[in-house]
């Protein structure tokens, strides 16, 4: 088992270890251990069964050991994560047979086919007396006694592991009801008349009254010790598919880098890079750290960390995630994070946190698991009197008790949750949606109304050259290429926007403007060509005495009233004209916000822009509630209002600005372009920023917490319905091993489903 993460990060006074957790079999174990380790003073640990680990949050004064003394002592082995590499190893070289939560799955393989090769042959004789010759029953004992012994060895080891103990797992009843199984037909055979030579008896699916000491149970012992390893082996594979993207997230990012140090390249391994060191990336290789590009240009695959697949291009000053490809070109990049720093690593690290998790529902069915085993082996002791009592016959008190310790196993209920999670989580971050862990799935279910950031959410968040609008008389291109000239040394966005315009519409650089002069939130003045050129809003140009006529006063409105930015432009004593630059709509926001309607979800636009500027943009997409006019920092009351109203709140947001929003929501969602501090702040991170994502995000939220739900029904109807038919009689022992190791598998594949989710 990897992890990008860590053995040990501290937080305050508060340090985090992850242990790869070896001896597991059911989520009885894992509830144990976690009690364990949460009597500890400050130690709050969740133990995964399906991941077969456990991450614990301690204070400084509890070391690592102490926790793994802990583990040990309830009788399991606990490995922590090396610290420099974030593995485990792979194996031990104890002698123990360590047995997690499906087992090593080659050994697991081995011992069923030899299972299934010797167990077969006694299951067929019990159930078809046309093949039960003369001292069948010998031959049945053979075969069989191998598969007891040796094939269920990992439950009966288990079983007195935890017997040490005083603790009862779903093996104890597995390993009682086989041991039992096996030791009544050795009396059978041996002080009984099951030994007799041409002993015959048929078979029943439910449960059989015939004469105790002329009945054997030897195809009960074997096929619920092949279902079961088989229940196990299907439980390994399929547990490490929903896995598999999370293992891919760790393996995803380049093993080597080509650095270039005083003109000459030379490859080292990509944990030699530090921060500030030039690398070259040349096409078809991944990009090594997050950067930003000092020379050359090409599209770049950035896939794996957006879920985009279209090639972004990327040239000088542009920035780029580690584990993206270069597709067409090839890049200088100067390293700003390196290894666990970077983007895909942190993705590794939030999926993983997510799939350690637990919360609502997987507690209560870990709770139940517990306690389960103790109660069933109650159940299973009175059932036998029950049968006794009521002149049942010892046969088949035998075999309805035995009925019950095999069918009552709580398996299907401790995986129910954590394989949903994985293969939830793993498959959000292959479509680059971050989700952070249970409650966030459980919250998004919820949800009835979704209040969206606009600028950088609905919109671009990149303000854009729209149009010109020159006063009778001016050129246009005049116009544009004088304004941009006096804006060329202001940083704001703005200006920005206009000097890009005119680049790309003029054509030609632009010269540095003279005695310049900003007026914030006004505009700004230079001398352009030996005339003052005055550059901002309409009213601060009428105020120092510029005459505007009505081209210019309409263009103005006209720019507001459709959520635009006038830049008004003058010289000479009079208005020149307009330059009109916009936050554009993404492409995707309308059909978004469509979507999000279909999902039963209120959309709300909260801004701090003006009125006219967040109608225009709310109409653009189809939304209807607007509230613009908001400061930063009165968001998360806005926010809090619609709560009290009676909302079940989802924000989006990009911004420090939208951090307090988003951490106050009922379901924070943020946008993977925008700022650590909202990221931060959120429950789920779509890291394309397009808004269709977090659609997606939703709907895969939504679809994960109903397999979670299914899973978890289907667990406890299983368990409810099965335990009346084993305890009445209706059941036999060996179909009671298969609907066991069924229902797990079960659980397991439904899981898997989300794999494929779109």
């Amino acid at each position: 088992m990897t992890s990008t993460a860590d053995a040990t990060t501290t937080v305050g006074d508060t340090t985090t270890a992850r242990f790869d957790i070896e001896g597991m079999t059911c989520a009885s174990c894992a509830a144990r251990i976690q009690r364990r380790l949460n009597k500890i003073d400050g130690v709050e640990a969740t133990v995964n069964f399906a991941t077969g680990s456990a991450r614990v949050d301690h204070p400084a004064d509890v070391s690592v050991s102490d926790l793994a003394g802990q583990v040990a002592a309830a009788g399991y082995r606990a490995i922590a994560r090396d610290e420099d590499s974030g593995t485990a190893p792979a194996h031990t070289d104890d002698g123990h047979d360590h047995m997690s939560h499906g087992g090593d799955a080659a050994d697991l393989r081995h011992r069923l086919r030899v299972s299934a090769l010797l167990g077969i042959p006694v299951i067929a004789l019990a159930m078809i007396p046309a093949l039960q010759f003369d001292n069948w029953q010998w031959l049945s004992l053979t075969l069989a006694a191998p598969v007891v012994v040796w094939g269920a060895w990992p439950f009966h080891v288990a079983t007195v592991r935890n017997a040490r103990h005083l603790a009862t797992t779903m093996d104890t009843l597995v390993s009682i009801g086989i041991t039992a199984a096996f030791g009544w037909s050795l009396y059978a055979l041996f002080l009984g008349h099951a030994g007799m030579p041409g002993m015959r008896h048929g078979f029943s699916f439910t449960l059989d009254r015939g004469d105790a000491s002329s009945s054997i149970y030897l195809e009960v012992a074997a096929g619920v010790t092949v279902f079961l390893l088989a229940g196990r082996y299907l439980e390994a594979r399929s547990t490490r598919e929903a896995g598999a993207a999370m293992r891919a997230l760790a393996e995803v990012g380049a093993k080597e880098a080509t650095l270039l140090v005083d003109g000459r390249e030379r490859t080292v391994a990509v944990g030699e890079v530090a921060v500030g060191d030039l690398v070259v990336v040349r096409p078809g290789e991944k990009i090594p750290v997050d950067g930003v590009v000092e020379d050359g240009r090409s599209s770049v695959d950035a896939s794996v960390v957006t879920g985009e697949s279209a090639p972004v291009d990327a040239g000088p000053g542009d920035r780029v995630v580690g584990a993206s490809i270069v597709v067409d070109g090839t890049l200088t990049v100067r390293a700003t994070t390196v290894g666990a720093d970077t983007q895909i690593a942190q993705i590794a690290q939030l999926v993983q946190r997510a799939q350690e998790g637990s919360a609502g529902l997987q507690r209560v069915a870990d709770t139940i698991s517990a306690f389960f085993v103790p109660v069933v082996l109650g159940l299973a002791i009175v059932t036998l009197a029950a049968w006794l009592l009521a002149g049942g016959g010892v046969s088949a008190a035998f075999t309805a008790a035995v009925a019950v310790l095999i069918i009552a196993c709580p398996c299907a209920l401790g995986l129910a949750t954590p394989t949903a999670l994985m293969a939830g989580t793993g498959r959000g971050a292959q479509l680059g949606v971050l989700i952070r862990g249970q409650e966030a799935l459980e919250r998004a279910g919820r949800i009835d109304t979704v209040v969206l950031d606009k600028t950088g959410t609905v919109t671009t968040g990149v303000m854009t050259l729209v149009e010109v609008v020159a006063a009778p008389g001016v050129d246009a291109d005049d116009l544009l290429r004088t304004t941009a000239t006096v804006e060329a040394r202001s940083e704001h966005p703005i200006a920005r926007a206009i000097v890009t315009g005119a680049r790309d519409r003029v054509g030609e650089d632009l010269p540095a403007p003279a005695d310049f002069v900003s007026e914030p939130g006004r505009g700004v003045r230079g001398v352009v060509d030996g005339r003052t050129v005055v550059a901002g809003r309409l009213r601060w140009l009428q105020g120092q005495g510029l005459s505007a006529d009505d081209t210019v006063v309409r263009a103005v409105s006209d720019a507001e009233s459709s959520g635009a930015t006038a830049v008004v432009a003058g010289w000479d004593g009079a208005v020149r004209g307009v330059v009109v630059v916009s936050d554009e709509v993404k492409r995707s926001s309308a059909e978004a916000i469509a979507a999000f309607r279909e999902l039963g979800l209120t959309p709300v636009l909260l801004t701090g822009d003006n009125e006219g500027a967040a109608r225009a943009v709310a109409a653009a997409v189809g939304i209807d509630e607007v509230i613009a006019g908001v400061l930063p920092a009165d968001k998360a009351s806005v926010v809090e209002s619609l709560q009290g109203k009676g909302a079940r709140v989802a924000m989006i947001g990009d911004g420090v600005n939208d951090a307090a929003a988003l951490a106050t929501a009922d379901l924070g969602l943020a946008m993977g372009t925008g700022t650590d501090a909202a990221i931060e702040s959120s429950d789920i991170t779509v890291m394309s920023g397009d808004l269709s994502s977090a659609v997606d995000a939703v709907r895969l939220a939504r679809a994960t917490r109903k397999t979670i739900h299914g899973n978890l029904f289907w667990a406890f109807a299983y368990n409810v319905a099965a335990l009346p038919l084993a305890a009445s009689g209706l059941l036999n022992p060996m179909f009671a091993g298969a609907a066991m190791a069924f229902s797990s598998v079960f659980v397991v594949t439904n899981s898997l489903r989300l794999r494929r989710f779109r």
